[in-house]
């Protein structure tokens, strides 16, 4: 702006005989004239940065958008060089719009399917409730859904402490189908004691965990209780609270009904035949009236004989299943990864709302520093007064932080 101003004033020339036919002076100020505006005011980089902070925090700022900001400055008459520049690093850098910034729901990350090698080799872990108190006390249910045959476990609690989750695993798992080698839990203290650690080691099975506030990371048994409880909704009509004489029926529907990533049972992937429910017992099915101890003893026999056939063909599908899945998920992601070093800001979850601000707090929290990549799309974090946060989280609950 000096070698112009200099020019109209004294008549002296720039160096490099930049144009100037659009710049006026008046009063010791220089004004360029705009294509749909009057003349806007020209003005040093210092007096853009203080006309930028009050648009878009003062008295009446908005916290707009760069393009919305730079828009406004330009109506009110002021213009330098690097505007719509300096309107994006100042709303990029601006506190409270990352804090209250929006959430965003594209993907950041490629799907990972989890694939079991063998039946009841590898099960998901998750827990149900609080639900309507039912008989003896109950309002909670442990669920564990196999990776492989798809199929499902669960039982009914009155209080979800780490030996009533273990009891479960090791009555309705190890006692019936026996020790996994592995099982993926969620974060909750049922799981991460040192009680259900110590249960874990003595058996040699793997205990993987879940990202916090990421449920997706355990998507397997995630579905199974929509499932669980959509059943239950539809069964019990107004008495809620006699859910856990239902829950027996929901798991033997599940069982007995025709999974689209197997396409079979997960009775029949379990036991190589498929069950006799009750509906062939009111209007007989041809396999009931024409049992035959014999010939039906046979018959099991050779569904043994062929079982494993038929799982390793419902194990192709299940692998092609997941590959569609996968190919749709990953269309529509957005990559977004980060560096040892960098600081991020997480998304605020109900463990960590603040009950007092209600729908006006803030969605995301932070600093923290990215200490350790756990594996990719999972990182560890440290805040920003040196404490580690205990468990790893995934990057759909993370985006950059501007300093």
């Amino acid at each position: 702006m000096s070698p112009i101003y200099a020019y109209l004033t004294a008549g002296t020339l720039p160096s490099d005989r930049q144009p100037i036919g659009k710049i006026h002076s008046h009063q010791r100020c220089l004004y360029k004239r705009g294509y749909t505006t009057p003349y806007l005011k020209c003005l040093t980089k210092e007096q853009g940065d203080y006309i930028l902070r009050e648009v878009h925090s003062g008295i009446c700022g908005d916290h707009s958008g760069s393009r919305s900001l730079a828009h406004k400055v330009f109506r009110q008459g002021y213009f330098w060089p690097t505007l719509h520049q300096d309107a994006n690093t100042l709303v990029k850098r601006c506190d409270k719009c990352q804090r209250f910034g929006s959430v965003p729901h594209i993907p950041a990350e490629p799907l990972s399917p989890i694939v079991s090698p063998w039946p009841f080799a590898q099960w998901g872990l998750d827990l149900i409730g609080p639900m309507p108190e039912g008989k003896g006390q109950v309002k909670y249910a442990v669920i564990a859904v196999d990776y492989f045959t798809k199929w499902v476990e669960a039982k009914a609690l009155a209080t979800i402490t780490a030996a009533r989750v273990e009891d479960f695993v090791w009555t309705n798992i190890c006692y019936r189908l026996g020790i996994p080698y592995a099982i993926v839990t969620e974060n909750g203290r049922q799981f991460d004691s040192e009680v259900f650690r110590e249960f874990y080691t003595r058996l040699k099975i793997n205990l993987f965990f879940a990202s916090p506030a990421h449920p997706q990371s355990n998507g397997q048994v995630e579905a199974m209780n929509k499932i669980v409880k959509k059943l239950l909704k539809r069964q019990l009509d107004k008495a809620k609270g006699a859910w856990p004489e239902k829950l027996p029926e929901a798991l033997w529907a599940i069982r007995t009904s025709y999974r689209t990533a197997t396409g079979e049972t997960p009775f029949s992937m379990a036991f190589g035949s498929e069950a006799v429910v009750p509906v062939e017992i009111g209007e007989p099915s041809y396999q009931t009236e024409t049992f035959a101890p014999k010939a039906n003893e046979e018959a099991l026999a050779l569904s043994l004989d062929l079982l494993e056939e038929r799982r390793a063909q419902a194990n192709l599908r299940n692998e092609a299943y997941k590959q569609r899945v996968s190919r749709y998920y990953d269309s529509r992601v957005i990559s977004r990864s980060f560096r040892i070093g960098d600081w991020v800001m997480r998304k605020v979850s109900l463990a960590t709302k603040n009950p007092t601000e209600g729908t006006l707090g803030p969605s995301w929290e932070g600093p923290y520093e990215i200490i350790g990549i756990q594996r990719s799309g999972t990182y560890r974090l440290r805040d920003s007064n040196g404490k580690t946060l205990g468990h790893p989280w995934n990057v759909e609950h993370l985006k950059y932080y501007f300093k």
